[in-house]
């Protein structure tokens, strides 16, 4: 455990020397974990342009198994359905938290009542709490000053950011009935607005830059 640390504490000490790179989380149960392909890759170019970020516009995608997960500062998991994780994904996954290692799940519609049962695998103890809107995840380069901001419309629910913190530390931001990673999208995927986008593109840096200081 001890090099698993160090290893993930190399990777954010050279943040700001060299490129490093995020990842997309690959998971079982049939659930689309490839959601947004054109997300994490605009999120990215928009951190190294707007924040002098040096990520590699190449992102990664890691199965939730493998050794190479510790290899990524920040790993995404989205989708609109339904996600297992068996004991061996789920300690995984908790080594890699308890680590050093950050985990932004994104509802894309539907993915709720999944990811809240897997995440109970990886955190028996913890519960998702919802972070208020003073937390410093929404008050990075940019201000949320009244918390999540609302992307694209579910179930007339507002934006909530919840969290899992393991000893202090927020180790998992789960964003529901937001859909940043829409956001994130090419304009024309979604036809959504330049305020819609930017609004979720600047919480999406807020996320790195959080991540990786933390």
């Amino acid at each position: 455990m001890q090099l698993v640390i160090l290893g993930i504490s190399l990777i954010l000490n050279s943040f700001a020397q060299s490129d490093i790179q995020i990842a997309l989380l690959k998971y079982r149960g049939g659930g689309d974990w490839y959601a947004n392909p054109t997300s994490l890759p605009n999120l990215v170019k928009f951190c190294n342009e707007q924040m002098g970020t040096t990520i590699s516009e190449q992102v990664a995608t890691v199965d939730v198994i493998s050794s190479d997960l510790f290899n990524f500062p920040f790993v995404h998991l989205t989708g609109h359905g339904n996600i297992v994780f068996d004991n061996r994904e789920a300690q995984n996954l908790r080594n890699y938290l308890i680590s050093g290692g950050f985990l932004h799940i994104d509802d894309n519609y539907g993915l709720d009542p999944f990811i809240r049962i897997q995440m109970k695998k990886v955190f028996p103890e913890l519960e998702f709490i919802e972070l208020p809107f003073e937390h410093p995840v929404y008050h990075q380069r940019y201000a949320f000053s009244s918390g999540l901001p609302k992307i694209h419309e579910h179930d007339g629910k507002p934006a909530q950011g919840f969290g899992l913190v393991y000893e202090g530390r927020l180790v998992c931001f789960y964003s529901y009935e937001s859909d940043l990673g829409d956001g994130w999208e090419d304009a024309a995927v979604h036809n959504d607005t330049e305020e819609v986008r930017l609004k979720a593109l600047r919480m999406g840096a807020n996320l790195i830059q959080y991540a990786f200081k933390n």
